[in-house]
């Protein structure tokens, strides 16, 4: 841990545009499609969307939704 605080250290130290640099490239590089995952949110959209379309999903009016109070 004292390696990446070290790091961090140096980092709070650059400029903001040498910052915004770094911080996009880490960003980036966790930023990566995960097969697992996305497997997971289909297999569950697929479950919402036939509990939907057999009435057993409640839903709320778009309208309802936005609606300014």
């Amino acid at each position: 841990m004292d390696k990446v605080q070290n790091i961090l250290r140096k980092a709070l130290k650059l400029k903001p545009v040498d910052k915004c640099f770094i911080i996009e490239g880490l960003r980036l590089n966790l930023d990566k499609p995960n097969r697992t995952i996305d497997e997971m949110w289909i297999l569950e959209a697929e479950k919402r969307l036939q509990a939907f379309k057999d009435g057993k999903l409640a839903t709320i009016r778009f309208e309802d939704v936005f609606e300014e109070e």
